[in-house]
């Protein structure tokens, strides 16, 4: 099947906007590659610090530099239940290594927190940040010049795009990514929610709130919603950097530990020693890029991803933006409904035919690229499922029919023609909306604004019966340069139970939203952000705001003379508890806008005139879009 055009013609824009910089990109990984495997330029000195610890087989491996070295790159801890598993991985990696003649190394190790440890709390103002921090731990791990492939061992929110970022600096490295996969199913997500707005209201007890969220993240694994972790691990699989099937397979399953050791066999395979050389950086264009974005969109994936993939993006080369993306969901139909989407949860999306069938359907409808990746076969071989065969990897053909088509469809019977997000344009900026997630009966409101600075303080309104009948909630100085942009998940069992009663109500954000939040018409990353400036800072109580998700369009319905008139509101949020946001203030000052990655950290790339100036025209290529967010253009 042909590419369709639309996705042809986004790929192509994608590619000469980039073009300059991923030129400069291409050619940092050339000359690394011309210089050698690393160790071959380490002194002895160097290279004996680097195996003083190893045991006799190592030391002679290493000190030969003969063999491939394996650089493992792991996001363990045992509090956040997706990485618990990776406790024993790098044994077993080794031990795979060992078997085959080579050898791996723990580089290091990066931080992972758990944004469901962290939501309402002032610790969600760390997350965003600790994206760019795991991208430097990650820099930091493999700068000892020692491997010649590098495993990442990482599933969720922030931590994969860090880990992606930091392995694009090293672009001239092969990388397969390990996921831990998801725990079993718990009660059912719509349960837990049921819980979650009964408390909200009164109506249950803190007992039963937690016996229930017990009852939902209850072992080792993903949780099983569809949010930014698990999309994570399908958007991962859409770019060919991890083994085909591997995202869903529970960790307690013998095959888990089986696919564990083919990633760490398939690494050894794909280094420069050898005849299959696949460095990431070269994997990873804006083919690549695509193809996540399109799988984002088909399966009704996480907001966050629209900010994280511009970074990720960014780091190999590549501009991307929100009106590509707003253009492949305008072209993707959605095929699967996977809680918050739906009633389903990734155990079961799985089982009806997961990614296999997804991107089976994609591929034939010409919606996806068939593009090289860390296995032969492209991306065809991600429509096959992996088996345990006499204790051995196999792979068959996955289902050629969804088992259940309230889970998963094909592209003849997709359940919306267009794909999970929709980007929002109006007299408050952009912004984006999680469509799929919504009824259509609710992807417009026009209803008066309520407006707080804080989010704790829409939970107060309501308790005092302040709250109108219908309202838009306005909640801004939310975004990556007012406070790091924490997620707002906490306000969703109110603004559910609203909805619940039959209200009309909204949410508008410069923050973000977990990749579990559904349901409510969110307008979310709006850009330019309250603390730049933006027009959301000149939003008042009562302001009458109307927002079509259908349309595309956000826009507050005030007087254009009245509105060019106000001047910006104050940030009247209490400071939050400092729980070590003092070391993120550069952060902050430093961050470029949401639809640019909200980035802390260069990734490594100049611009176009060798400088390292922020250039929003530039990089977007469009002039008339530069000219639409003026407090950006110069602001990062």
């Amino acid at each position: 099947m042909s590419l369709h055009p639309r996705i042809q013609e986004v790929t192509e824009r994608i590619r000469q906007r980039s073009a300059l910089l991923r030129r400069t990109y291409l050619d940092g990984i050339d000359a690394a590659h011309r210089e050698g495997p690393q160790r071959a330029r380490l002194s002895c000195g160097n290279l004996a610090h680097a195996f003083a610890a190893c045991g006799p087989t190592d030391k002679g491996r290493l000190r030969a530099d003969v063999t491939p070295n394996l650089g493992i790159i792991n996001a363990y801890n045992d509090m956040l239940s997706a990485h618990q598993p990776f406790e024993h991985y790098p044994e077993i990696i080794r031990t795979l290594a060992r078997e085959m003649g080579a050898t791996a190394q723990v580089a290091g190790g990066v931080p992972a927190m758990c944004d469901g440890v962290t939501q309402g709390r002032p610790g969600m103002e760390l997350s965003l940040f600790s994206r760019d921090l795991i991208a430097q731990a990650t820099a930091i791990s493999l700068s000892h010049d020692m491997f010649d492939a590098a495993l990442y061992l990482g599933v969720c929110d922030k931590i994969v795009p860090g880990l992606l970022i930091g392995a694009l600096a090293f672009g001239h490295l092969p990388a397969v990514f390990v996921p831990a996969g998801p725990m079993t199913p718990g009660i059912p997500n719509k349960e837990k929610a049921a819980v979650r707005e009964r408390y909200a209201a009164g109506e249950a007890t803190r007992e039963e709130l937690l016996e229930a969220e017990a009852a939902s993240y209850h072992a080792a694994g993903t949780c099983t919603f569809y949010g930014t972790a698990n999309s994570n691990q399908v958007l991962l699989e859409a770019m060919g950097l991890q083994l085909p099937g591997t995202s869903f397979v529970n960790p307690d399953q013998p095959l888990r530990d089986v696919l564990t050791r083919a990633a760490a066999e398939r690494a050894l395979r794909i280094t420069a020693l050898g005849d299959d050389y696949r460095p990431i950086g070269r994997l990873i264009d804006e083919r690549a890029i695509v193809n996540a974005m399109v799988a984002l969109m088909a399966t009704g994936g996480s907001t966050n991803h629209t900010i994280h993939w511009i970074a990720v993006a960014r780091s190999a080369g590549v501009i991307l933006t929100w009106d590509d993306m707003d253009l492949i969901a305008q072209t993707v139909p959605l095929l699967a409904r996977v809680y918050p989407n739906g009633e389903a949860d990734v155990n079961r999306f799985a089982a009806a035919g997961g990614t296999q069938l997804v991107f089976r359907e994609l591929l034939d409808a010409g919606l996806m690229h068939d593009l090289p990746t860390i296995v032969p076969g492209g991306m065809r071989a991600f429509c096959d499922e992996p088996r345990l065969q006499d204790g051995k990897l196999a792979y068959a053909p996955g289902v050629a029919q969804s088992a259940d088509e309230d889970v998963v469809r094909p592209v003849s019977r997709a359940f919306e023609a267009q794909g999970g997000l929709r980007l929002l344009r109006g007299n408050l900026g952009r912004s984006l909306i999680k469509t799929s997630a919504v009824k259509p009966e609710y992807r417009y409101i026009e209803a008066p604004a309520v407006v707080v600075d804080d989010p704790r303080a829409l939970n107060k309104l309501h308790a005092a019966g302040a709250l109108p009948q219908d309202f838009v909630a306005v909640v801004r100085y939310q975004g990556p340069r007012a406070n790091g942009m924490p997620e707002l998940h906490s306000l969703a069992p109110l603004l559910g139970l609203l909805q619940n009663q039959g209200r009309r109500v909204a949410l508008v954000t410069d923050g973000r939203l977990s990749g579990a939040s559904g349901k409510i018409p969110a307008a979310i990353h709006l850009t330019p952000e309250a603390a730049r400036g933006g027009p959301l800072a000149r939003l008042r109580e009562g302001d009458i705001i109307r927002l079509d998700a259908e349309a595309g369009t956000l826009e507050a319905l005030v007087d254009a003379a009245e509105w060019a008139s106000r001047d910006i509101a104050p940030n009247t949020s209490p400071a939050a508890l400092d729980l070590g946001r003092n070391l993120f203030a550069v952060s902050r000052d430093v961050v470029t806008p949401a639809d640019r990655g909200a980035m802390s950290i260069s990734c490594g790339l100049p611009h176009h005139d060798g400088t390292w100036e922020y250039d929003a025209e530039y990089e977007l290529g469009d002039a008339a879009h530069a000219a639409e967010a003026p407090h950006e253009a110069k602001d990062a």
